[in-house]
């Protein structure tokens, strides 16, 4: 994932599309200068970008680049998935990129009414580098981001909106969740302990009182988890989502 959302949401198009099919878009998207789109890819080669999708755009107003997605969005997100072949990517890679893109709009269209929640550059530098040790090194990390034209500065603006999500995900979501003791009791009786001693026979099994606040915070990631699932499946539903190129 990429950055992961404290565990929020499982789920949390090759030819180019014709130049002059896409221009009046430029009206709804507020920029002129998205037909065409391009992007470096490595250190000399220029590449003409595509349109994929676009998500409400017609629908959340100045939205910009937050209701765009392109060709080289989806190869941003590849190259930020340690061991995530970027060679000729394949359409399965690639669909499920847009996908994660689609539900990361969503939530993010939500999350920009809400300025309260704008990370803090600090935040931004703390989150870019715990993202560098998902990978081997720092020169892995560089490679890959040259390798698709991912420059430091949109990298950042990429990691600020994945703050957005995931502080806008504790504020809707978190700040709400409620364990009682007996769904800590029930989960402890019928998933805990036959689950260790399933994996580990012999072993002394924790009390419910010494097991009480793991099997909380298990409970409690999984009703986030399923909250948001819902919430995004919902706003799918109300949702303009227009693709505009196969991937």
């Amino acid at each position: 994932m990429t950055i992961k959302f404290s565990g929020y949401g499982r789920r949390i198009m090759a030819s180019l599309f014709l130049i002059l099919a896409l221009c009046p878009l430029r009206l709804a998207l507020g920029s002129p200068a998205l037909c065409p789109l391009r992007f470096a890819l490595g250190a000399q080669q220029e590449v003409v970008d595509k349109m994929v999708s676009t998500v409400n755009a017609g629908v959340v107003p100045d939205c910009r680049n937050i209701c765009l997605i392109t060709y080289s969005d989806l190869l941003w997100q590849l190259a930020l998935q340690p061991d995530t072949p970027l060679a000729n990517p394949t359409s399965k890679d690639l669909n499920h990129a847009l996908t994660l893109l689609v539900d990361q709009r969503l939530i993010l269209q939500e999350a920009e009414k809400l300025p309260s929640i704008e990370p803090t550059p600090e935040e931004i530098k703390n989150s870019r580098d715990e993202l560098v040790k998902l990978f081997s090194s720092l020169t892995e990390f560089q490679q890959r981001l040259q390798r698709v034209g991912l420059t430091a500065e949109k990298l950042d603006e990429i990691i600020e909106q994945r703050l957005k999500i995931e502080k806008y995900l504790d504020f809707r979501f978190r700040n709400f969740v409620v364990i009682t003791q007996k769904e800590i009791a029930d989960y402890y009786r019928d998933v805990y302990v036959p689950r260790l001693r399933s994996r580990a026979p012999g072993q002394i099994i924790p009390t419910l009182e010494q097991a009480s606040a793991e099997i909380e915070k298990t409970l409690a990631e999984a009703k986030i988890e399923s909250d948001t699932d819902a919430f995004l499946d919902s706003a799918r539903e109300r949702a303009e989502i227009v693709m505009l190129n196969p991937v």
